[in-house]
């Protein structure tokens, strides 16, 4: 069974972005263990166009294809709440019929979270003068400021999954869930 995963962002349009997108979420899969099962990474866009992408899926189920969700969580996540509680109460989003709990993922809060995990990378990436505070102002005085899109995906393409689950406990869980697809694991 390989998992068909709907991610938020990813080029809005620009051909040579969405291509990158989905080349570094398979090398972040790849780097993660999952070199022989990466799953299907589908780029959503914005980020109800994601969720309907996903819900459409469900839709339609593929016995030889589980559909994820992953996008932001745009906003803390209550300790008490799941995946679907959270999509709910910040989106109106309702679990679709026929998916499962383990099917919606978060990055928290956004996709730089994970990014800031591999505070080394970061350092390699954009040089002597990378001040390690917020990203974006922590960028201003390098060659190569951040952005979302080129460098973002650049970025991801290389961050150590290792160092995202330990920091992002969200992470960890899509990675767990998508280790469980792996024959013979």
């Amino acid at each position: 069974m390989r998992a068909v995963i709907y991610i938020e962002g990813g080029g809005d349009g620009n051909q040579q972005l969405e291509s990158l997108f989905r080349r570094s979420w398979a090398m972040f899969f790849e780097a993660a263990g999952l070199k022989d099962h990466k799953p299907r990474v589908v780029r959503g866009g914005g980020r109800k166009r994601t969720f309907d992408l996903f819900a459409r899926a469900i839709k339609a189920p593929d016995p030889k294809r589980v559909p994820l969700l992953l996008v932001d969580s745009e906003s803390s996540v209550a300790a008490e709440h799941s995946v679907w509680q959270h999509l709910q109460t910040r989106d109106g989003w309702n679990c679709p019929p026929n998916a499962d709990a383990d099917q919606g993922f978060l990055m928290v809060q956004v996709m730089e979270t994970w990014l800031l995990a591999d505070r080394d990378l970061l350092k390699r990436y954009f040089g002597a003068e990378f001040r390690e505070n917020a990203l974006k102002r922590a960028t201003a005085n390098c060659a190569t400021r951040y952005a979302k899109g080129k460098v973002s995906f650049e970025l991801l393409a290389r961050v150590d999954p290792a160092l995202v689950e330990a920091a992002c406990p969200h992470a960890k869980a899509l990675l767990n869930r998508l280790r469980m697809l792996v024959p013979n694991r």
